[in-house]
């Protein structure tokens, strides 16, 4: 325990003795012991020690006063004036200015060296701060034990809040996920959290607590096991994407996709949704170890072309948790959107569900909710057709024109496609006689091979389209 101003003069072997009439702060903590004989000691002081002098260089009143000035001006706590040395009795000008500062001064007697003094309060720091460290590594043990004892972070943080007397709370993503209780607080010291990624990751600590080292340590616990968590998640969603991306791909089917997908936590037999989750470049490596939100957290997810794939079942809708999923990215500040598939069962069904999550992405909106899925949707949609070629094949000749001679063909073709073929149509809305639009046509014709007057030539056209105007969207 720490020596206070009051233990010092109830030393019997010290044998001191209160002089004047400041009092001071009896339990104010002695900090150190300083000896000085110097006439201004003020620049080697820094507040809470005990100065003791023998008044050696103290001979007139005015040299008095001004060292009582100076060491009250420095913050210590009292000053010990020696007696039989220079002095015979404190000097009158120096209780004087003690008691007009209220700075306590007291006799330290002939007998009693300035050493014993020093080393009471050296040992007493000494056995404060030695009870300090050995308190800290039960703590710190405590902490250890509660994390690694099966509670995880709950139980680390529900100790943390025990030593502290305080509450906490852990936030990530600008979202809480722990608190020890709903109690408002006005005020709260934030520790930041370092887990390798752009999270906001915040350590609350509600105010006010007594500041503790153990803090410290609880943040590096807290980064640690967050971070081992973040690994984890990344290595359970690159298996299940895998998995999925065989059945999406129909690599894996009947018993096998069952079986595959029985050992990730789906049951091909009940019914599911998938949520496809796609973010801008920037954001996209977010995904791979993004945390779910409450509600979600036992959600199987996975990695499927660079997209967060959630797997919900049972559910009557996915769009629930679709808006849930939407808010909380929003929260988190990630520029992402959502897709939502239809709810089916079995290994096809769950194929199906993402062909539809994935298509409704195309919409852009922060949340897009499944629609029927078409024959050309599921073109678009499906991994084994050669769409980017088959764009380039049809449209680069139309590019490459367009540039070198500013022809114009592709936006004549969009629009001659929008307008469901219809000449009149498109030289109305393009500002052309009709004839240039027959013109323009032809070259279409002549340099792609494709004539968007046939049928099955305007599909091959428009899908080739409809690829590009996605792979710019992506990009």
């Amino acid at each position: 325990m720490a020596v206070t101003l009051a233990n010092l003069l109830a030393s019997k072997s010290l044998h001191l003795r209160l002089a004047g009439t400041a009092t001071g702060n009896p339990d104010a903590v002695v900090t150190w012991v300083a000896t000085t004989e110097l006439e201004d000691p003020l620049p080697f002081l820094s507040g809470g020690e005990v100065v003791l002098t023998t008044g050696l260089r103290q001979k007139s009143a005015p040299t008095q006063r001004r060292f009582i000035a100076r060491v009250h001006e420095a913050g210590v706590v009292a000053v010990g004036f020696a007696l039989g040395l220079s002095h015979s009795r404190i000097p009158p000008a120096v209780l004087a200015e003690a008691d007009r500062l209220e700075l306590p001064v007291f006799e330290v007697p002939y007998e009693t060296p300035f050493v014993a003094i020093s080393r009471m309060v050296a040992d007493a720091i000494s056995a404060d701060h030695y009870g300090k460290l050995e308190q800290l590594l039960k703590d710190h043990q405590a902490l250890a034990a509660a994390l690694l004892g099966g509670g995880g972070l709950p139980a680390l943080l529900r100790t943390l809040a025990g030593t502290l007397r305080t509450d906490v709370v852990l936030s990530q993503y600008g979202t809480r996920i722990f608190g020890t209780s709903g109690k408002q607080h006005a005020n709260w010291h934030m520790v930041p959290i370092s887990t390798g990624a752009k999270d906001r990751c915040t350590l609350a600590l509600a105010e006010p607590y007594e500041r503790n080292a153990i803090v410290d340590y609880a943040q590096s616990l807290v980064s640690l096991e967050l971070s081992n968590q973040a690994k984890h998640r990344e290595r359970e969603r690159r298996t299940t994407g895998q998995i999925l991306q065989d059945v999406v791909r129909g690599t894996l089917q009947g018993q096998d996709a069952t079986l595959r997908l029985n050992n990730i936590g789906i049951d091909a037999a009940r019914r599911h949704h998938v949520i496809a989750v796609q973010a801008s470049q920037a954001h996209r490596r977010a995904l791979r170890t993004l945390p779910l939100p409450a509600g979600l957290e036992g959600t199987v997810s996975g990695l499927l072309d660079d997209r967060l794939v959630l797997v919900l079942q049972d559910a009557e809708s996915g769009e629930e948790a679709g808006r849930q999923l939407t808010a909380y990215l929003q929260e988190a500040g990630l520029a992402a959107t959502v897709g939502v598939g239809g709810g089916y069962a079995q290994a096809n069904g769950l194929r199906w569900s993402y062909f539809e999550a994935k298509e409704s992405l195309s919409h852009g909106l922060p949340l897009n909710v499944p629609q029927r899925l078409s024959l050309t949707s599921l073109l678009l949609a499906s991994e084994d057709v050669p769409l980017a070629d088959l764009a380039a094949e049809a449209l680069d000749p139309l590019v490459a024109f367009d540039a070198a001679h500013g022809g114009q063909l592709l936006s004549t073709l969009e629009t001659y496609l929008e307008l469901n073929g219809s000449v009149a149509a498109v030289a109305d809305a393009l500002g052309l006689h009709r004839n240039s639009v027959r013109y323009r046509l032809g070259q279409i014709v002549e340099l792609t091979g494709y004539d968007p007057a046939v049928t099955a030539d305007r599909v091959h056209l428009w899908l080739a389209l409809t690829v590009r105007r996605l792979e710019s969207e992506a990009g």
